[in-house]
């Protein structure tokens, strides 16, 4: 095995652009969802990230998939890969945890089915 092809691994999400902090940096909200450990009710949680977006195309609400690099700035650590899905309307909303829950599914979705059928 190749050392090359070792180092080209890299991590890869898709998220949501919540907020544009300024030229070329925006703020990316990454839904999941996971049981809690005791009473395995499906918790939503998010992480945010901040992303440089070297084209500026990214604006609020759009579905984009980052790719992790090395560091940029102070908390830059990722960088736009794509817009996956720009978003829909003229207006300027954030994006809330409520819409982000609905659009993500649960980890353990795959698992409930395989044990049903």
């Amino acid at each position: 095995m190749s050392t090359h092809a070792r180092h080209n691994v890299r991590k890869t999400v898709i998220g949501f652009v919540s907020s544009k902090m300024g030229d070329k940096s925006v703020k990316v909200t990454v839904p999941y969802k996971t049981p809690h450990p005791l009473y395995h009710k499906v918790i939503n949680r998010k992480t945010v990230l901040h992303v440089h977006d070297e084209k500026n195309e990214a604006k609020v609400g759009d579905k984009i998939e980052i790719m992790e690099t090395r560091p940029i700035s102070r908390l830059k650590r990722w960088r736009v890969i794509r817009v996956v899905e720009a978003s829909i309307g003229l207006d300027i909303v954030a994006v809330t945890e409520k819409d982000v829950a609905e659009a993500v599914p649960t980890k353990t979705s795959k698992a409930n089915v395989a044990a049903k059928a």
